[in-house]
C-alpha cells in the first residue's frame, strides 16, 4: 500500500496563512533551490511549481526561487518525473540544503496500473513487491490481484494465463524489462510465458492497458511488463541476501525463498533459488481438487559498474515444474524446464542530447513434455514432448530535451515451437497401433521492430505520440502430409504498422484528463498459424491453423478522468475498441484425430468485433492509522458479424480493502473483499456456460521484529465459498466445474540481512 501525503491545512488556517503571506513576505528571504535527478544528478528544466501564490517553472539549470515562509506546502510536476508534493517540513529541509531531488518516473503517461501489495511506500516512490507474493511459483497469479486482469486456468495449481479487458494469449505481451519473453511449448498452454518468469529479483509489474507501449512490442490488448530490481551498490564490500517461507494449510501448500549477493562500489552479483509444493485442496463444500505441483528456480545475476557510463548487467535462470495436476485436459505436465537468459549494456551520456542508450540480448529455451500415464482408465497412452526457443536483441536510445523526451531503436525477436505426439493404442480393435502427430511442425516466426516514442508538453498538455513498424515473418520448416494440402503456402510475410497518440492536462488543482487513441496491427501467432490437429480451445474441437491468415486490427479510445487531493485520488477508466479481421475459429467438414473429438475448427478472420469497458480505481486515506480502496474492472465484448458474445469475457470484478496501521505503523492489518457478479453473456458457439457469482473475504497481518525479521499471517477465503472463475476450464465431458480453494490459512515468516 502506498503512504498518503499529511492532511491539508484546514480552510480557517489557510486563509490565516495567507494573510500572514501578504504581511510578511517582505521580510522573508529569497531561497535558490535546484531540482536535480535523484540518479544522474543532472539538473531538471522545465518543472512546474506553486508555493501559494508563486508560480513558475524551472529554468534550464533547474534552479526555481521562493520566499519560504515555513507553512506552505510546494506542488511540483515534470512531464517525465510526475507530479509531487513537499510539505513544509521538506521544503525548510531543501532551503536549507539548496537542493531538490527526485526520480524520474513515466507510470502517469498512458493507461497504467502497476501491482503492489502489502508494502508501505511514499506515494510517488517506486513501488515494490511484497515477500509473500514474491515467493509465488507463478508469476502470472499474482496479476489476478488487480481486477483488470483475470485469468485462464486449466490447472488448479499453475499456469495462470492473463486475460486482460478480453484479450488473452499472443494478443497481450509479456515482457521482462520490455525485453525478453518466452513461449509455451505445450500447446495447451500448460505452461503460459507468465508461469516461466522467476519473481525473486522482480520489483514491479507494470500493467499497460491497451495497445499504446509500442516501445515494447506489439501488445494488441496491452502490456505486461516485469521489471526487476536495480543494482544495489555500495561504498564497501558487503553480503546481503534473504530467506523466505510461507505453509498454506489447504493443500499443504509449501513456498521457499532464498537468495544471497555480494555488493562493493561497482558490483552486485548474488544467487537465488525457490522451492514449492503443494497437493490436492478442498473447495468450500470440502470436496478435493486435483492440484499436485512441484515448481523451482535456480539463477545467478551479476551487475557491474564497468566504468562511471557503462553498466554490464547478467542473467540466467533455469526454472522446472514436476508432475502438475491439469484435471481439465486430457495430460498433465510431466516435465518442465526452461533457460532464461540476458545481457544488457547502459551507457549514460552528459552535457548531450543523447542521455542514455541500452543494448540488450536474450535467449528462452522451454523442454516440455505432457502426458496422460497416470489417468485411469484411458483407451490408450499418449505423450507429447515438445520445445520452445526464443532468442532476440534490443537496441534503444534515449534524447532528452528541454521540453520533451524520445525514445527510439529497434529490436528483433525470433520464436520457434517444435513437438510430435505419439499415440499408442490400448484398448479395442487398434490395440498396439502407434501414431505420430507432427503438432508444431517445426515452425518459426521472426519479428523486426522499428519503434520510436516521443514525449512533449504542448501549453498545459503533455503529448505522448508512439510508432512502431514490424516486419512479420512466419515458416513451417517441417509440415505434415495433411496440412499441405489444406494450406499448400507455408510461409508468409505481413507488415504490421502500429501508432498512438495521447494527451494529458490538468483541470484546476483536482481533476486531470486523458485522451489516448491507438491503430495497432497483429499478426497471427504460431498456435494460430501452424496447429495441426489439437484440441487447444475451451471446448473439445481440434484446432488447425492457417498460415495465411489475416493480421487482426485493434482500433482503440481510452479516456482517463483523474480526481487526487492530498487524501483521496480517484480515477476513471473508460475504453472501447473496434476490431477488425479478428482472429477467431469456424467448425469444418475435416475429420479429428481422435474419436474422442467432435470436430475440427480452423482458425479465421472475423471481420468486425468490438470490447467496450470501464475500470475504476478509488484510494482514500480515513485517519492517520487507517486508509481504504476500491477497484472495479468491467468489459463488454460482442462479435458484431453473428452479433453474439465474445468467448471467454471475464465477469464484473470488484475489490474493496481496508488497511490499518498501528505501533508506529509496525503492526498492519488488512481487510480485502472481492464480489464477482454472475456472467451470463457467454458464447453458445464454443460452448461456454454461464457461471455464478461469489463473494469473498481475506484478512492477513504482518509485524516485523526487529530490523531483519517478518512475520505474516492471514485466512483466505474466510466464509469457505464454494466457487469457481469464469475462466477456468470445466473438467471432463460432463464439464464439471474446476472449484476453488475453500478456507485457507496461511504463516509466511521471511529473514533478511544484514
Amino acid at each position: 500500500m502506498k503512504k498518503l501525503i499529511k492532511p491539508a491545512v484546514g480552510m480557517i488556517f489557510a486563509l490565516a496563512l495567507v494573510l500572514y503571506t501578504l504581511s510578511s513576505a517582505f521580510a522573508q528571504q529569497t531561497k535558490n533551490l535546484q531540482i536535480k535527478d535523484s540518479e544522474s544528478q543532472e539538473s531538471i528544466p522545465g518543472v512546474t511549481y506553486r508555493y501559494g501564490f508563486q508560480r513558475g517553472v524551472s529554468d534550464e539549470n533547474g534552479q526555481i526561487t521562493l520566499l519560504i515562509d515555513g507553512e506552505t506546502w510546494l506542488y511540483l510536476s515534470h512531464l517525465s518525473y510526475g507530479s509531487w508534493t513537499l510539505d513544509p517540513k521538506e521544503v525548510a529541509e531543501a532551503a536549507n540544503s539548496g537542493l531538490i531531488s527526485r526520480q524520474e518516473q513515466l507510470h502517469g503517461l498512458q493507461p497504467v496500473s502497476v501491482i503492489s501489495l502489502k508494502m508501505s511506500e511514499e506515494k510517488d516512490k517506486k513501488i515494490l513487491i511484497s515477500d509473500q507474493e514474491r515467493l509465488h511459483h507463478d508469476a502470472g497469479a499474482i496479476l489476478g490481484l488487480d481486477p483488470v486482469v483475470s485469468g485462464i486456468r486449466k490447472s488448479s495449481s499453475f499456469g495462470f494465463d492473463p486475460v486482460m479487458r478480453g484479450f488473452k494469449y499472443d494478443q497481450l505481451n509479456i515482457v521482462v524489462n520490455g525485453l525478453q519473453s518466452a513461449n509455451a511449448a505445450c500447446p495447451n498452454r500448460m505452461d503460459p510465458p507468465t508461469s516461466q518468469i522467476a519473481l525473486n529479483r522482480i520489483r514491479e509489474v507494470e500493467i499497460l492497458k491497451g495497445p499504446h507501449a509500442l516501445r515494447y512490442g506489439i501488445g494488441l490488448g496491452g502490456t505486461i511488463n516485469y521489471i526487476q530490481e536495480t543494482p544495489n551498490f555500495t561504498s564497501y564490500p558487503g553480503i546481503y541476501g534473504r530467506v523466505s517461507s510461507m505453509f498454506e494449510t489447504n493443500g499443504d501448500v509449501w513456498r521457499n525463498d532464498a537468495r544471497i549477493g555480494f555488493q562493493g562500489s561497482n558490483y552486485d552479483i548474488g544467487v537465488l533459488g525457490s522451492y514449492s509444493v503443494g497437493s490436492d485442496y478442498l473447495d468450500g463444500d470440502g470436496n478435493p481438487v486435483p492440484a499436485n505441483f512441484k515448481r523451482g528456480t535456480l539463477g545467478i545475476y551479476a551487475d557491474f559498474q564497468a566504468t562511471n557510463r557503462d553498466l554490464v548487467q547478467f542473467t540466467v535462470n533455469r526454472n522446472f515444474a514436476r508432475n502438475v495436476d491439469f484435471p481439465s485436459l486430457g495430460m498433465d505436465l510431466r516435465n518442465d524446464d526452461t533457460w532464461m537468459g540476458s545481457l544488457k549494456h547502459t551507457r549514460v551520456f552528459s552535457g548531450k542530447s543523447l542521455a542514455q542508450w541500452t543494448n540488450s540480448v536474450y535467449f528462452t529455451k522451454v523442454d516440455h513434455l505432457m502426458d496422460n500415464l497416470l489417468r485411469e482408465p484411458r483407451m490408450m497412452d499418449a505423450s507429447t514432448p515438445a520445445i520452445t526457443q526464443n532468442w532476440g536483441f534490443r537496441s534503444e536510445g534515449e534524447w532528452k530535451f528541454a521540453q520533451g523526451k524520445l525514445y527510439a531503436g529497434v529490436d528483433y525477436k525470433e520464436e520457434s515451437a517444435d513437438g510430435t505426439r505419439t499415440r499408442v493404442i490400448t484398448m479395442g480393435p487398434m490395440a498396439g497401433k502407434v501414431f505420430y502427430d507432427n503438432i508444431w511442425q517445426d515452425s518459426q516466426i521472426s519479428k523486426t521492430g522499428f519503434f520510436a516514442n516521443y514525449l512533449f508538453p504542448l501549453g498545459g498538455t503533455v503529448i505522448t505520440a508512439s510508432g512502431r513498424l514490424e516486419i512479420n515473418e512466419a515458416i513451417a520448416n517441417n509440415p505434415a502430409e495433411e496440412f499441405i494440402q489444406l494450406h499448400p503456402e507455408m510461409g508468409d510475410t505481413q507488415l504490421n504498422p502500429g501508432i498512438s497518440i495521447g494527451a494529458q492536462r490538468d483541470l484546476g488543482k483536482v481533476f486531470s484528463l486523458g485522451i489516448w487513441a491507438a491503430s495497432v496491427r497483429r499478426s497471427g501467432s504460431l498456435l494460430e498459424r501452424y496447429i495441426n490437429y489439437l484440441a487447444v480451445g475451451m471446448d473439445p474441437w481440434e484446432l488447425i491453423g492457417d498460415p495465411q491468415i489475416k493480421p487482426e486490427t485493434n482500433n482503440e479510445l481510452d479516456l482517463v478522468l483523474g480526481y487526487g487531493r492530498e487524501k483521496i485520488s480517484l480515477e476513471l477508466t473508460l475504453f472501447g475498441s473496434y476490431l477488425t479481421d479478428y482472429i477467431s475459429s469456424v467448425k469444418t467438414n475435416l475429420k479429428p484425430r481422435l474419436a474422442t473429438s467432435p470436430g475440427v475448427r480452423q482458425y479465421v478472420n472475423v471481420d468486425k468485433a468490438v470490447k467496450t469497458g470501464i475500470e475504476i480505481n478509488f484510494k482514500q486515506q480515513l485517519t492517520g492509522n487507517l486508509s481504504h480502496s476500491l477497484g472495479l474492472a468491467y468489459t463488454y465484448g460482442q462479435d458484431l458479424v453473428l452479433d453474439a458474445p465474445l468467448p471467454e469475457i471475464a465477469p464484473l470484478d470488484l475489490r474493496y480493502g481496508i488497511l490499518g496501521q498501528f505501533l508506529d505503523r509496525k503492526l498492519q492489518t488488512g481487510i480485502n473483499l472481492r464480489h464477482v457478479i454472475a456472467q451470463e453473456r457467454v458464447s453458445e458457439a464454443f460452448g461456454e456456460g454461464s457461471t455464478p457469482g461469489f463473494t469473498l473475504l481475506d484478512l492477513d497481518v504482518r509485524y516485523p521484529i526487529g530490523k531483519i525479521l517478518l512475520v505474516k499471517g492471514g485466512v483466505q477465503n474466510i466464509f469457505d465459498e464454494t466457487y469457481y472463475e469464469h475462466l477456468s476450464r470445466p473438467i471432463g465431458a460432463d464439464k464439471t466445474p474446476m472449484y476453488a480453494p475453500g478456507r485457507n490459512y496461511f504463516v509466511m515468516v521471511s529473514f533478511k540481512f544484514p
